[in-house]
């Protein structure tokens, strides 16, 4: 009886997942290009992926990226849902501007960063000038360029990160707070043994879900920097819209996308493991 009222759903995850994801594994083993029938090559996208030295390099730059924008994202997320959690003065106007960049479009939002930090009429850049520290010279020097990225990553997406970490925050029972004071307990065994205890899982699913999501960066760093200068902002999202749109190589691009997936997947088992570990501590 429940079959026609479930049939939609089950349709719709086939359209939309599960015969796309067949049609591009079954692509990643054909060599295909415009104007070309698809001719089956076996495994020789996915070597020719692997031992392309600009894969590995924007291999590289995902990783140093996620590493940095994810953790210092999530630093910041938890010290502002303790901030907030603690009675902060005008909570209900300083939420909806901590949330605010959840509500702006990436391509706006680069727009803006690359007024501000434009090398030469930027306000950011005449603000660091001004304090005698080095400009973020991003259009030239790569490694300015990644953390011009890495900071706009963190701006775009620390409001997801901090509203799961302060609805966590706001579901710890207080009565733990009130009996570790009654027993002495100081501002920082309290957050040692009961905040981050608490919190564990949460911070979990919230690095597990940046993680994913910060893998696939691909807007950042196509609208800052395309890519520039000579390849080396590349991230493994841009290396596969490059391999697909600008030189034709739909299976290399296709092969990429299902090393992305397995990479995530690693990445989602060893997340979840560790999940289930804290949870089954806290029963």
């Amino acid at each position: 009886m429940t079959l026609p009222f479930i049939a939609p759903v089950h349709v719709m995850v086939l359209g939309v997942i599960v015969i796309p994801s067949l049609f591009v594994i079954w692509l990643s083993f054909q060599s295909s290009t415009f104007g070309q029938s698809a001719r089956f090559v076996g495994w020789d996208n996915y070597v020719r992926v692997l031992s392309d030295p600009y894969f590995w390099r924007a291999l590289l730059n995902t990783v140093l990226v996620i590493a940095a924008a994810v953790h210092i994202e999530m630093l910041i997320g938890l010290g502002m849902a303790l901030l907030f959690s603690a009675g902060l003065p005008m909570r209900r106007l300083l939420l909806v501007v901590v949330l605010a960049p959840y509500a702006i479009s990436e391509v706006t939002a680069v727009a803006m960063w690359r007024f501000l930090f434009d090398p030469d009429v930027g306000p950011v850049t005449a603000a660091i000038a001004w304090l005698g520290l080095p400009a973020l010279d991003w259009t030239f020097v790569p490694a300015h360029g990644l953390i011009l990225v890495g900071l706009l990553t963190i701006w775009l997406h620390l409001p997801f990160t901090f509203i799961i970490l302060y609805a966590a925050r706001l579901a710890v029972p207080k009565e733990l707070y009130e009996a570790g004071r009654t027993d002495g307990a100081s501002l920082w065994q309290l957050f040692r043994h009961v905040t981050l205890p608490m919190l564990a899982p949460a911070i979990l699913i919230a690095m597990l879900f940046r993680y994913i999501f910060a893998f696939r960066l691909f807007s950042e760093v196509w609208l800052m920097t395309q890519g520039g200068p000579a390849r080396t902002t590349e991230v493994v999202a841009v290396y596969l819209y490059l391999e697909a749109f600008r030189y034709n190589s739909f299976g290399s691009a296709a092969a990429t996308a299902w090393i992305m997936v397995a990479i995530s997947l690693l990445l989602a088992t060893g997340y979840i493991w560790r999940l289930k570990k804290e949870t089954s501590h806290a029963a």
